[in-house]
């Protein structure tokens, strides 16, 4: 798969349970979000790691390799996949250890010690599930109803009340605030559960504020009181907003 934006490409291709993106073409501020999305999305997918080769990546400017960072940040606290770096230029691999890059996103200097890296990661035993739902009102009790089907399969069936409550609110706001099918990916990982939903409005999810500046009580305040965390992350066709929700937020 490639994807291209003015001047960047990632072609994506997978081994040992690793995605490894070969990126070309030119890195600056009009390709950036590009980038950043295309690294996003490998990451969704939820390898065991994103490996970027960047040896055929002209990066002018050294800040742009925060691109790398901006990438990791998003999918830190879900789904926790790392993300590492190849570049056989020596130029390029000061320029992205001057700017403290490699201490969130290891860099290598092959790709064979990228991927031998990322394969010594165990694997996480999650169980995950997705369906895209109809852009129709009827998507809220649907995704009600199966989050009880799979978390009671999953022996998590006492988080089924406040996920159901969280998934209902994200899948309003995507059947509210865009044109798009929603996504519903509901996963389990030991005693947390991840509710997400995906739409295809590059407008990031945000808590509403009213003139004063003072925060009103809508869908996503609702969401932030009922998780450990939840975030707006961008993809490449979109956003995905999702909360992870632990035993201590049953209702």
């Amino acid at each position: 798969m490639t994807q291209a934006g003015s001047s960047v490409g990632v072609c994506v291709e997978h081994t040992h349970d690793v995605a490894v993106l070969k990126v070309t073409g030119l890195l600056n501020s009009a390709t950036y979000r590009t980038l950043r999305d295309a690294v996003i999305d490998a990451a969704l997918d939820e390898p065991r790691a994103v490996i970027a080769d960047v040896n055929g990546l002209s990066v002018p400017a050294e800040s742009a390799w925060s691109v790398f960072t901006s990438a990791r940040w998003h999918v830190t606290a879900w789904p926790d996949v790392p993300i590492l770096l190849v570049c056989q230029h020596s130029a390029y691999r000061r320029s992205i250890t001057a700017t403290g890059i490699a201490r969130c996103v290891p860099l290598y200097s092959g790709r064979e010690a990228a991927l031998a890296a990322a394969i010594k990661r165990p694997l996480r035993d999650r169980r995950r599930l997705r369906t895209q739902l109809p852009a129709r009102a009827v998507s809220l009790g649907l995704a009600r109803a199966l989050i009880g089907q799979w978390l009671t399969a999953w022996a998590q069936g006492c988080l089924i009340p406040v996920v159901g409550t969280i998934a209902t609110i994200l899948v309003d706001n995507v059947l509210k605030h865009t044109d798009s099918a929603p996504v519903l990916i509901v996963e389990s990982l030991q005693d947390t559960v991840v509710v997400a939903v995906e739409d295809d409005s590059q407008v990031p999810a945000g808590r509403l504020e009213d003139e004063s500046g003072s925060e009103t009580l809508s869908g996503l305040s609702i969401v932030s009181a009922l998780c450990r965390v939840w975030r707006s992350t961008p993809k490449s066709s979109g956003k995905t907003v999702w909360a992870l929700v632990g035993r201590e937020n049953q209702l």
